[in-house]
């Protein structure tokens, strides 16, 4: 880990809890996505993946750190704080995003198959709905790649 650049860039710190999410949920299984979300510096909310466990095709990262959040802060709206994520979100991830109305989403890796946010759909930023977030992709963009490369690389070779 890299501490001194992770001084300057508190964003690589927080991504790399995400991260760690992401790897709790290949080690059950579940497409390694990890989220994260901090209000005044502080986590209030943290998830993985877990549709499989779930059998719930809406237990994305997001959602249930979103849950988390709006549970830790009292309220649906999460105007103050920051979502890290280790994947570009889907839309309907992108979705609970703008109705949680979260100001700042980072992710690692984009999504051009499935990105609800800048790949497929601009959801965070349409002028046609009541919230816009702004975003910060490529945040320890190689690592998040390289877990998720990794886990669809061994459920291939099974």
């Amino acid at each position: 880990m890299d501490t001194m650049n992770e001084a300057i860039n508190p964003h690589a710190a927080w991504m790399r809890l995400a991260l760690k999410q992401a790897c709790m949920a290949s080690s059950k299984g579940e497409v390694p996505v990890g989220a994260v979300i901090v209000r005044d510096g502080k986590l209030i909310g943290q998830a993985h993946n877990q549709v499989e466990l779930l059998k719930d095709p809406t237990a994305h990262a997001e959602i249930i750190a979103i849950t988390q959040a709006a549970s830790a802060v009292g309220d649906w709206r999460l105007t103050d704080c920051i979502l890290y994520v280790t994947k570009e979100p889907c839309p309907m991830c992108a979705g609970a995003i703008v109705h949680a109305r979260i100001p700042l989403v980072v992710w690692g890796m984009t999504d051009p198959q499935r990105g609800g946010c800048i790949s497929l759909f601009k959801i965070l930023q349409s002028g046609e709905l009541n919230h816009r977030a702004e975003i910060l992709p490529g945040i320890l963009e190689d690592e998040c790649r390289d877990v998720m490369q990794e886990f669809f690389r061994k459920r291939r070779s099974c």
